[in-house]
């Protein structure tokens, strides 16, 4: 008797990570189709902005503020999912601001238009974020947390990669900006048809969490999720976004506006493996992981802003290397300090702070980039490697 309920256990388990894992995958889709067509967009709005008489103070602020909005309003969005359940809502709606405000872009007539719809594609990113980290944290005890969320974002990277790489062609054959953001409105449409894919096979993704892991949960905010999110502001403060990096690289002629969204393409692609391997070695080693990922991506600045050509491509991988921090570990180790019955809250506040943390970075690095570059990159490497021991802390603290 005991042996058969073994047994059927096990077969229960089985199920559900099978279940588990084509949700994972079904999202990881949408995530593809919906990368193809902001990180295409984002591989040339430096550039386009730039083109249209923004200087590099305003793009850097401007990109800053975008994710600071993309970051900061996820705590409303996840508040306002927890409150009401209707976390597939708001992710539709999500999705639809986020990804439509790409294509919009080839009717911008100037930067303060164009600069409007980066921050509005931001704010529908926010929306949708909580809601999405949250119904994959329900598939985390099942298929391990690096697993789930490398997965996913290696999804997301092949988008990502795929998009620049249409931007690249689209260049190369003379169609101009406006038309490249014009084809994103198929990658925009794939992605909403998959998601109503999503939302008619897996209505109630908590069912794919195993009862053991629901009774595990904490049940409010603890100081090793306050000092975490400081860590990851730390982190975010030195990352950077393409928008900037490509105005350095375009304004300063170091290489041709073809190959820009082409380094963008291969850092991401790059990115697919990167997101997968340190998915699996946190799910094996932890903490450390995290740890040697931040130093490796602090070391893309002064590649990317004192190097030429090789340089920079190299740069490029390890800021890619930074991405895949932001979404595969950071989301591993926060998955582990969910409370019960907050998952979405817990996901906005904790991004309303690395959010925080970006816009600041941005501003900082927009204002010094005017008088020194030296100086940037300095600022860069000191905020990143500076969240290490407050990882280091916030670990002990989430052990003890």
């Amino acid at each position: 008797m005991t042996e058969h309920a073994g047994d059927t256990r096990r077969s229960r388990y089985s199920a559900l990570a099978a279940s588990a894992f084509a949700f994972v995958v079904v999202m990881g889709i949408v995530n593809l189709f919906a990368d193809i067509t902001y990180e295409g967009g984002s591989s040339i709005n430096g550039p386009f902005i730039g083109s249209l008489g923004a200087g590099a103070a305003a793009i850097s602020i401007i990109a800053g503020l975008g994710e600071f909005l993309g970051y900061s309003l996820r705590a409303v969005s996840g508040w306002a999912a927890d409150k009401s359940g209707k976390y597939w809502a708001l992710t539709f709606v999500g999705y639809v601001i986020n990804l439509f405000a790409v294509p919009a872009m080839a009717f911008a007539g100037n930067w303060e238009v164009a600069g409007a719809l980066i921050l509005t594609e931001r704010i529908g990113r926010a929306i949708r974020k909580p809601t999405v980290g949250a119904m994959l944290s329900y598939s985390t005890g099942a298929l391990g947390r690096g697993w789930v969320y490398g997965l996913n974002s290696a999804l997301d990277e092949t988008g990502a990669t795929i998009g620049p790489i249409i931007l690249a062609i689209a260049l190369s054959r003379g169609l101009g900006y406006r038309t490249g953001y014009s084809l994103l409105f198929v990658s925009a449409a794939l992605a909403i048809v998959a998601l109503l894919v999503a939302r008619v096979i897996f209505p109630v993704p908590s069912r794919l969490e195993k009862e053991r892991d629901r009774r595990a949960a904490p049940t409010g905010f603890t100081s090793a999720f306050w000092l975490f999110m400081l860590a990851a502001g730390c982190f975010g403060a030195g990352l950077m976004s393409f928008e900037f990096i490509s105005f350095h690289l375009a304004s300063r002629h170091i290489v041709s506006l073809g190959w820009i969204p082409l380094f963008l393409a291969i850092s991401t692609g790059v990115g697919v493996f990167v997101n997968l391997g340190l998915g699996k070695l946190y799910d094996r080693a932890g903490l450390p992981v995290v740890l040697v990922a931040v130093v490796i991506s602090s070391l893309f600045s002064p590649l990317v802003f004192l190097g030429g050509f090789g340089a920079v491509l190299v740069g490029l991988i390890l800021w890619g290397v930074g991405y895949a921090t932001q979404d595969t570990l950071l989301k591993a180790v926060l998955a582990g300090m969910l409370p019960e019955g907050k998952r979405n809250l817990a996901f906005g506040l904790f991004y309303t702070g690395y959010g925080a943390g970006w816009l600041i970075g941005s501003t900082v690095t927009g204002l010094l980039y005017r008088s020194s570059i030296p100086a940037v990159i300095v600022f860069a490497m000191a905020v990143q490697l500076a969240s290490i021991p407050i990882f280091i802390v916030a670990q002990r603290k989430h052990a003890a």
